[in-house]
């Protein structure tokens, strides 16, 4: 809700969300200026949590870690992130990447919140960091996950959760459904990434948290089981990991 057009239409989102039975949003931020200006623009809802934190693509030469948690400590926040590593499109700050992936693991665990994990091209190093910073004490997910089974099982051995957005549902996709089939269900998230990577068959459209429907209702099919049983699932995953109530379901 802080991208594009969506971001122009808060309660339009929310009740488009309600309306395909998805009843509470998390809100992720990449930048500490975009989670202020998140904050403001959505103000205080009880359907609705945020994340703080800085990715890895959008460091440019760093930022105040005393800000990050501060702004991480404020009511609300149920998670650090977005954090880690992206070694696709950047290469030339990986110090940087490191020692921002290390202090939000650091503020995570000392205010006990988990933190939202993003790799790409970055696996072992990713691992590596988590396991000597300790994170499984904060615990966390790999979000918008497109890594291997050995991967999977690593972060499942750290305690984490493994979240699959749309990409799932993609054509090409077979050796993701593979690990989806994999990771058991008490610890499978599912998510949209707005506003990218809109599943099947709203390919082509901006995202939006109404589209989470579809990611599980295909995974709940891969999975064997039926969509009900993986929505109450995931449903207490995140309750669980995040530390929050959902509002009953409808």
């Amino acid at each position: 809700m802080n991208y594009e057009t969506l971001r122009d239409g808060v309660d339009s989102v929310l009740a488009d969300a309600r309306a395909c039975g998805v009843g509470f949003v998390l809100a992720v931020a990449t930048t500490l200026p975009g989670y202020r200006s998140m904050r403001e623009r959505i103000g205080e809802r009880r359907d609705v949590a945020f994340s703080c934190g800085v990715h890895p693509l959008n460091l440019d030469g760093g930022y105040d870690y005393e800000a990050l948690r501060s702004l991480a400590a404020q009511p609300g926040v149920v998670a650090l992130g977005e954090t880690g590593l992206d070694y696709y499109y950047q290469q030339d700050n990986i110090a940087l990447q490191q020692d921002s992936f290390r202090q939000h693991i650091r503020i995570g665990r000392a205010l006990g919140k988990p933190v939202i994990v993003h790799t790409r091209d970055a696996r072992d190093d990713t691992l590596a960091i988590l396991r000597e910073e300790g994170a499984e004490a904060c615990g966390g997910v790999l979000h918008c996950f497109t890594e291997d089974r050995a991967t999977a099982a690593a972060l499942l051995d750290l305690g984490f959760y493994i979240s699959f957005s749309g990409i799932v549902t993609f054509r090409t996709a077979d050796a993701l459904r593979e690990v989806a089939r994999y990771v058991p269900l008490d610890r499978l998230l599912v998510e949209t990434d707005s506003p990218y990577l809109a599943p099947v068959p709203h390919r082509g459209k901006e995202n939006q948290p109404a589209y989470v429907r579809d990611v599980a209702e295909y995974l709940a099919v891969l999975k064997g089981v039926e969509p009900r049983q993986l929505a109450a699932q995931t449903s207490a995953n995140f309750s669980r990991l995040f530390g929050v109530t959902l509002p009953e379901a409808d």
